[in-house]
């Protein structure tokens, strides 16, 4: 067997550098830092002065700079690269290996690069960077110290170039995924920025109507006490509407604060039921109450159930029809207490039975829906039931068959 040439590092440091590469590519997912780190190994393993990258670019329709050792990425960025006018082109194209030991006798040399970036090119030799033989870029070696580039130099790039197209892709698609995540983010946090200034901002005005309108309501008489009175219900309206953003910004923030006590469930489904009264009444709704004698004891905060469940009678209230019937109960079950609200309005299909707890989720299209309200009292009940250990979901038999929403907390114990 013969005995490795100077110019060349023995077979096995060969073997041994590629499996080096190959644990790095497959470890790291930093674009940026793959790229670098291939053309300097690259670089290293095939003894020359330079190795570039060149990805495809589907929108443009030619090749771009990556990266290459020794210069400036953004000044090589500015170099558009020809598929037709190009031995990368050329390379991308033909999807087959080339060798070069003379570049510039060659007719095929696309020499603005090389006056760009004032790097002259003697020898070269590029390979395809494919993933399922499909190309997707070329890695080009130039300019072998010592001598030209053999077909041993162009099989050891041919393993490196389709381990980094792997990896350049996976990690391009893992950057993409964080760049969606980092835009979503982004316009959760104004959402919840918008709802704490909103809901701050709106509050002093909201009292100040109110208080007006209750002092006319009460100091005016017959049309003028009427007007009054639907200024003091659309207020009202507003203000729920400004307490539900708060309470949801408070759970999207982890604000939320519990005071907890030992209570009847009863309590505070009475309460809410009390206070949703006048809604149900307004469009003329029956609301029906089956609490069992014995008291349903339960740990929690009594002010944040009772919100709670005036967000699902509300819901309620919201989606039955006029004259229509709405059932609010509770009993144990085991070491549960199960509560629901019941109504016999326009039901849920099936693929909407979880929707329907998403923030800002409307079951129709804002621009032709009936009913009011921001698509929030649902998720604030469920964000609220949750924090209290229990479990919320949606029951339907279909559109126009009504729906129940039941709730199952944790009964206490003693």
């Amino acid at each position: 067997m013969a005995e490795p040439t100077p110019d060349l590092p023995p077979v096995a440091a060969q073997l041994t550098r590629l499996i080096e590469v190959s644990v790095k590519l497959n470890s790291t997912l930093n674009v940026d830092e793959l790229v670098q780190y291939i053309i300097r190994t690259a670089a290293e393993i095939l003894d020359c002065a330079s190795v570039s990258i060149l990805l495809y670019d589907e929108k443009q329709d030619r090749l771009v700079f990556a990266a290459a050792t020794g210069s400036d990425p953004k000044r090589l960025r500015e170099v558009p690269v020809p598929l037709d006018a190009s031995l990368a082109g050329i390379v991308f194209q033909q999807n087959k290996t080339m060798i070069l030991a003379d570049v510039k006798s060659d007719p095929r040399h696309f020499p603005l690069v090389s006056q760009h970036i004032r790097f002259p090119v003697e020898n070269l030799l590029g390979v395809p960077m494919r993933i399922k033989e499909r190309p997707t870029g070329v890695l080009e070696a130039v300019n072998k110290r010592g001598r030209p580039f053999d077909q041993g130099d162009a099989d050891i790039l041919a393993v490196i170039a389709s381990q980094a197209a792997v990896a350049i892709h996976n990690a391009s698609l893992v950057k993409a995924l964080q760049d969606a995540y980092n835009e979503l983010h982004a316009a959760d946090q104004l959402k919840t920025n918008f709802l704490a200034l909103a809901s701050h901002e709106l509050r002093t005005p909201l009292g100040i109507i109110i208080g007006y309108a209750t002092f006319l309501q009460e100091e005016a008489q017959g049309e003028m006490s009427a007007h009054a009175r639907q200024v003091l219900n659309a207020a009202m309206q507003m203000r729920s509407l400004v307490d539900a953003m708060t309470n949801l910004n408070m759970l999207r923030s982890n604000e939320l604060v519990l005071h907890a006590l030992i209570f009847s469930v009863q309590q505070a489904l009475k309460s809410a039921c009390a206070e949703i009264q006048p809604l149900a009444q307004a469009k003329s709704q029956q609301l029906e109450l089956q609490l069992p004698d014995e008291p349903l004891q339960v740990s929690g905060d009594p002010q944040k159930l009772t919100a709670a469940f005036c967000n699902l009678l509300d819901n309620a209230v919201r989606f039955t029809p006029q004259g229509g019937r709405i059932v609010l109960g509770a009993r144990r079950e085991q070491d549960q207490i199960l509560c629901w609200v019941e109504d016999n309005g326009i039901g849920l299909a099936a693929g909407e039975l979880t929707r329907v707890f998403q923030e800002f989720y409307q079951v129709a299209p804002h621009t032709t829906r009936k009913q009011g309200g921001l698509g929030i009292g649902l998720a604030i009940a469920r964000g609220l039931i949750e924090a209290h250990g229990g479990r919320i979901w949606a029951e339907s038999r279909g559109l126009e068959m009504g729906a129940t929403f039941k709730v199952s907390l944790p009964a206490a114990s003693g």
